[in-house]
């Protein structure tokens, strides 16, 4: 029999389900014949006979004839592989078909799967763009998957849109387009998207609550009550830990130990910009000082010193469970962690019971979730009496401020800049904002615009960090009738350059729901007065704690309206700016704000509040530390 007639033969037979006639004359053919089309109809055949790694086996050698239908006949064996477990020989396959992927979408959801599952997530997210954009919703989920929560990430961005698009009532999907296009400012999308946040809020908080994120969530929702229960899981650690924790076996020593846990030790992140020179003012004769440090290596290449702060400790490669089991080595009394839910944080370490005392402090500015914690650090602005129901932790509350700054930090130089090479205009009020443009919410703007349209004569002067932001910025202001000109943008620059540009404003003003942290402190620092409000969460309360710990409370207004007046007041009567202004220089080194022993002192003085109750077997309670006498002379 000729090829011919035998390739005939097993074609009949195939069509009419003789599988096994058919496989006979395919086998006498590849005596003769070893070509593609008879290798794939082979490969049909195992399939048919539920032969599936011989099939896959065939349909590589089919491809491996080369002709136009090859990439075909590696996808159809990828599938078989990887239906058969074989995963690397199905990756393998489909590698070096990248580029057709980019049009494929079936294709590029199996090298991604297969990626994924390896857990190359970095290197899976090339095929974000195609997945997002698929009609099959499989596809979809899968490139929800990808998304590494990078607000800044344009290719997320797009790949979320696309999404929204397909999926326009899934509520993750929402709500982390949203964080996106918080990200840049996009007003419209804000709006377009609020009424469906708002329907949630009324009828169904619960769905809300498993699906967003603690971090993101203080930025647009202020409701404590809320707050407290984003992302709850009421499995994140064993109910008995607290105690267990209590009553186990501990050597308590002369000194109390203190552990610190974060990826923030070096000295130019704002963490240690604002806590370093109290980590030095530690007692060391009452406190033994450790530092269990995960900090990418990257930033420690400046050769800066960082034992001032205390022993460090790595632990970056280490998992939780071995860090915990270090931490416990090295007999901690008080673990003191301090990332929260920010980005690169590990705070699920003390599910593992690192430490007979857990503490939140300064990293997270709220309630920590899912987290085994007995404190949280802070005062009476940002922790009063009618937010202890909605923390999981007990308030530990400083008498003046809880966060600290070093005042051995560079100092704002007014020579260092003039108006003019900043682009602003000399005879101008210069309002200014120097925050990360995604605290400026929908609320905050809608007020600075009716800000702006009671001050003629004034500037609002923002920092921003991408076009896009800027391009948001000034459409919403100019939408809304504000002249283009008097907006004025302006870059992230050095921080001693940053510090003097300060000097040019003649007021800050404060975001809202979460307002400025470290940015407060650096505008105060710098002599300007920040205008803000009072807050219905921790995040919102921050500005006022801090305008308080220097003794400018008249900054502080009661809601939106007293916010605008006071604004406008200090408009119309620039010379309240200006005493403002020399109240800050008088107070800067005496006032408790930038003061960093004394409140090295006040913590130290919560620390031993906190051992003694765990020494007596007490477990944790809210905790008032008493104030030092106040300061009559500078405390340089």
């Amino acid at each position: 029999m000729t090829p011919q007639t035998l390739f005939a033969d097993a074609s009949k037979s195939f069509q009419r389900g003789r599988y096994t006639e058919a496989l006979g004359s395919l086998n006498q053919l590849l005596d003769f014949s070893k070509d593609a089309k008879t290798y794939a109809l082979l490969a049909k055949t195992f399939v048919a006979l539920n032969f599936k790694e011989e099939a896959a086996r065939t349909y590589t050698l089919a491809a491996e004839q080369g002709g136009s239908r090859a990439e075909d006949h590696y996808i159809e064996a990828m599938k078989l592989y990887m239906e058969v477990g074989q995963d690397d020989i199905a990756l393998s396959l489909g590698l070096p078909l990248l580029q057709r992927s980019g049009r494929d979408p079936d294709l590029a959801f199996m090298i991604a799967s297969l990626l994924f599952k390896r857990g190359e997530k970095e290197v899976t997210r090339a095929f974000l763009p195609v997945l997002a954009a698929s009609e099959n919703t499989k596809h979809n989920n899968l490139a929800f998957l990808l998304l590494t929560g990078s607000p800044e990430d344009n290719t997320e961005r797009a790949a979320l849109g696309a999404l929204l698009a397909k999926m326009p009532h899934s509520l993750p999907v929402i709500i982390a387009h949203l964080v996106s296009h918080r990200e840049i400012n996009n007003y419209d999308e804000m709006q377009r998207l609020q009424p469906q946040l708002d329907r949630i809020l009324k009828n169904n908080v619960e769905k809300l609550v498993q699906v967003d994120s603690p971090f993101y969530n203080l930025m647009w929702l202020a409701d404590e009550a809320i707050n407290k229960k984003v992302g709850h899981m009421v499995d994140a650690f064993p109910a008995d830990h607290p105690k267990q924790r209590l009553t186990a076996p501990h050597s308590w020593g002369k000194k109390i130990r203190i552990g610190y846990l974060s990826s923030d030790f070096w000295q130019h992140h704002a963490t240690m910009k604002l806590c370093g020179a109290v980590m030095e003012a530690h007692d060391r004769d009452r406190f033994e000082i450790t530092l269990f440090c995960y900090t990418d290596p990257t930033h420690l290449e400046d050769g800066a010193s960082r034992e001032k702060w205390g022993k460090v400790v790595s632990v970056r490669d280490m998992t939780s469970d071995e860090t915990a089991q270090t931490i416990r080595d090295h007999n901690i009394d008080i673990l003191v962690e301090m990332k929260g839910h920010t980005r690169g944080g590990r705070a699920y370490i003390l599910n593992k019971a690192a430490a007979p005392v857990q503490v939140a402090w300064l990293g997270f500015p709220g309630t920590t979730v899912n987290v085994d914690l007995d404190y949280i650090i802070g005062d009476h602005s940002v922790l009063p009496d009618k937010a202890k129901p909605h923390y999981w932790e007990k308030f530990c509350r400083l008498p003046e401020n809880y966060q600290p700054n070093n005042p051995n930090q560079a100092r704002a130089r007014t020579d260092m800049f003039t108006r003019a090479e900043a682009g602003l205009a000399d005879d101008a009020f210069v309002f200014a904002s120097f925050n990360a443009t995604r605290k400026i919410s929908r609320e905050t703007i809608d007020l600075w615009t009716r800000i702006l349209k009671a001050t003629p004569k004034s500037l609002l002067w923002v920092m921003v960090k991408s076009r896009e932001a800027e391009t948001n910025i000034l459409r919403r202001f100019t939408n809304s009738g504000i002249d283009g000109t008097r907006i004025v943008f302006t870059k992230m620059v050095p921080y001693e350059a940053h510090l003097s540009r300060i000097t040019l404003a003649d007021v800050g003003l404060d975001p809202f729901p979460c307002n400025g942290h470290t940015t407060t402190s650096e505008q105060l620092w710098a002599g300007l007065p920040v205008l803000t409000k009072e807050g219905t969460h921790f995040s919102s309360r921050v500005t006022e704690s801090l305008l308080r710990a220097i003794d400018l409370p008249e900054m502080v207004a009661k809601d939106e309206e007293e916010y605008f007046r006071l604004a406008v007041d200090l408009y119309e009567n620039p010379e309240k700016a200006r005493a403002y202004r020399e109240r800050l220089e008088q107070n800067r080194f005496v006032k408790p704000l930038f003061d960093a022993e004394r409140f090295c002192r006040h913590l130290e003085a919560g620390f031993e509040m906190m051992a003694e109750r765990a020494r007596n077997g007490l477990g944790p309670d809210h905790i008032d530390v008493p104030a030092l006498p106040p300061r009559e002379t500078s405390f340089l």
